[in-house]
């Protein structure tokens, strides 16, 4: 693996064990930011991700407009792992990672792992009431910057988009005619981008 490779492996390792500490503090009945989701529904769906390569093809379509309904065979698999795995079990293979044979820990393919542990990290903690924001080190929110620029390509629409850092003066990206102007930190223009747009700290002008 590459060096490269090592440091964004870093913070998705980080943003894994952290998700998992939390799902085991807060228990299966816990609610997230995933609208229908439980704690024990976000746990399944990372152990298919990591586990199931049948499924990928699912998460990938139902991201693209009109192809939704092509997630279904994965949230099948998601149900059928939730019920006849204990929760217990599922926080530990999320925390244990995805196999040596996943394409998930290939290297290159493993950026995928960042945005994926941060955003569902904060799916978690922003449904607890008692949630705050998080200070991340300013290497972590560089490396979400690169992700928050390509969820915003896909949801961008015809109107498009700027996205400008807060923390870095002067760095900002336009996509598409950039018909509005969206200012936050990396990990807060992820969330947005990512359509968790009622939980993100940003301001769009």
């Amino acid at each position: 693996m590459t060096s490269s490779s090592a440091a964004a492996d870093s913070l998705a390792v980080s943003e894994r064990r952290a998700l998992a500490d939390l799902l085991d503090e807060l228990g299966p009945d816990a609610p997230t930011c995933c609208a229908g989701w439980t704690t024990a529904h976000l746990a399944a769906h990372l152990v298919v991700r990591d586990r199931r390569p049948d499924a990928m093809p699912g998460y990938v379509l139902e991201m693209l407009p009109g192809l939704a309904r092509l997630g279904g065979w994965a949230h099948r698999v998601e149900d059928a792992t939730r019920s006849r795995s204990s929760y217990r079990d599922l926080v530990d293979l999320v925390r244990s990672g995805a196999p040596r044979w996943s394409p998930l820990t290939w290297p290159g393919l493993d950026r995928f792992n960042v945005p994926e542990f941060a955003i569902h990290h904060e799916d978690v903690r922003r449904a607890q009431a008692s949630w705050s924001p998080r200070e991340l080190p300013a290497a972590a929110q560089d490396e979400l910057w690169t992700p928050a620029t390509l969820y915003a390509r896909r949801g961008a629409g015809r109107r498009g988009v700027v996205l400008r850092r807060t923390d870095r003066p002067g760095v900002e990206t336009r996509i598409g005619a950039g018909g509005r102007t969206v200012e936050g930190e990396p990990l807060e223009l992820l969330l947005w981008a990512s359509g968790r747009r009622d939980v993100a700290r940003v301001s769009v002008g």
